[in-house]
């Protein structure tokens, strides 16, 4: 969910009833820090809570920022920064889904779709340009396999939702597109993660949890891995291309809010360098070998090709949790060993210790190489931005926290010298004083 868009860049947060937008960050040679200091804008709701928000990153320009918000009761609105007049709500009746919208998502390089997660532990397909049914909708199944269902909305004219994903049991928690676009990855509360190839509605890969539900969902730069956070207070990373489970990360004593990949110090680089050495296939080749791959149910289709050689690259992703710490992870070659793992099919009662749940003592155990309290209250919030990381707790505080060897100022960098703590120099906004209501956890996304 970070990324700065073209043009004008904003931030923004939901806390209790409001939410809130900030300038973003400044261009190189002056501060670079987001100025948290005075929203920009603030939007107050009534009878309903704004619980996540996504940014149209394709569309992203200043002449427009298209923006969803999703509710506690189960509405999804589509506003315009720049064209304020735009704005639309859809399942304004609450006819296709009365819980609340856990999470939402613009489709890749998409303008109008997108997609909107529900603790039902449904998954809807929307188009922006469509109006919604006035009445239920009417499906027909679609595609069905191990855990999930998909079913395409009945309607003679054009109508939202176009489909519907019934994924796990329970409430879904959180997805993520691969950084292709092609394979979407959803974690739900009945602690699986399940990992589809979206055009053609399979399953791709399966993950259990250790014990308990998985909260959030990321993607390595490269699309080569899966990291997730969940109530077993573990961090677990989860290699697509080979479909196994290759590390655990343990150093939060309670629940994983949110789990991000640092792309400015992922060396995902060296990866395609040495991709493109052993010549990476065309886009032709791509899609003739595509539905072969896919037919086989295995977890092979990873975007780049062969695996690079050993020692050649190195992962850092963040973690935050309701333990009010903050931990940074390095994942290298030494844990990413190879080798076939024999996979299994979802039976609760024998999943630890298969492929699906290895056991503790089966794959390496990480520990984080910066693990820091920096909240009194549960982090809800983790970005990566270039200059600096943005995290924020259920109370409503926002920090923007400098990286090592950058500063805010001039005379923040002369204060500065030597190695010191990390993260350092936070850049602190209480949002208005407000306390987030239980349940209702500030979300943060950046343009």
């Amino acid at each position: 969910p970070a990324g700065l868009g073209s043009g004008g860049d904003r931030v923004c947060f939901n806390l209790g009833r409001e939410l809130y937008f900030y300038p973003g960050c400044c261009r190189r040679g002056s501060q670079r820090s987001i100025d948290l200091n005075k929203p920009i804008d603030k939007r107050i709701y009534k009878g309903t809570q704004p619980t996540c928000h996504d940014f149209n990153q394709f569309t992203a320009a200043t002449e427009t920022i298209s923006l969803l918000v999703g509710f506690s009761a189960g509405q999804v609105q589509y506003l315009d920064l720049i064209k304020k007049d735009t704005s639309k709500l859809f399942n304004e009746e609450r006819l296709i889904d009365k819980t609340k919208v856990t999470y939402l998502k613009w489709l890749p390089e998409s303008e109008s779709l997108f997609l909107a997660s529900h603790a039902s532990g449904h998954l809807y397909l929307y188009n922006v340009s469509h109006p919604c049914a006035s009445a239920p909708p009417q499906y027909s199944l679609l595609k069905q396999g191990e855990g999930f269902s998909v079913y395409a909305a009945k309607s003679k004219a054009p109508r939202n939702p176009l489909a519907k994903w019934a994924v796990g049991e329970g409430p879904l928690n959180e997805f993520a597109f691969s950084p292709d676009g092609r394979h979407l990855a959803c974690v739900s509360q009945d602690g699986c993660l399940r990992v589809f190839h979206f055009d053609s509605m399979l399953l791709r890969g399966l993950m259990k949890s250790y014990f308990g539900g998985l909260l959030c969902v990321c993607w390595s730069p490269d699309g080569r891995y899966v990291v997730t956070g969940g109530e077993d207070d573990l961090v677990t990373v989860w290699s697509f291309t080979e479909g196994r489970v290759v590390a655990r990360g343990h150093g939060h004593k309670s629940w994983v809010n949110a789990v991000a990949f640092d792309p400015y110090t992922t060396r995902a680089e060296e990866v395609a360098t040495a991709a493109g050495a052993d010549g990476e296939r065309s886009g032709e080749e791509e899609e003739e070998e595509e539905p072969e791959a896919a037919g086989t149910g295995s977890a092979g289709g990873a975007p780049l090709s062969p695996l690079p050689k050993a020692g050649s690259i190195t992962y850092r992703f963040g973690s935050a949790g309701q333990d009010t710490q903050f931990c940074l992870w390095d994942l290298t070659e030494d844990v990413l060993y190879p080798g076939p793992v024999p996979r299994s099919r979802l039976d609760p009662a024998k999943v630890l210790g298969t492929a699906l749940c290895p056991r503790i003592h089966e794959v390496p155990l990480l520990e984080p190489l910066v693990c820091k309290k920096i909240a009194q209250e549960r982090l809800t919030v983790l970005l990566f931005l270039e200059d600096c990381i943005i995290t924020a707790c259920q109370e409503g505080l926002i920090c923007t926290w400098a990286r090592p060897g950058k500063a805010f100022t001039d005379e923040e960098t002369e204060a500065q010298t030597g190695e010191g703590s990390w993260p350092r120099s936070p850049s602190k906004s209480v949002v208005e004083g407000i306390s987030s209501q239980p349940g209702n956890s500030p979300s943060g996304t950046v343009v």
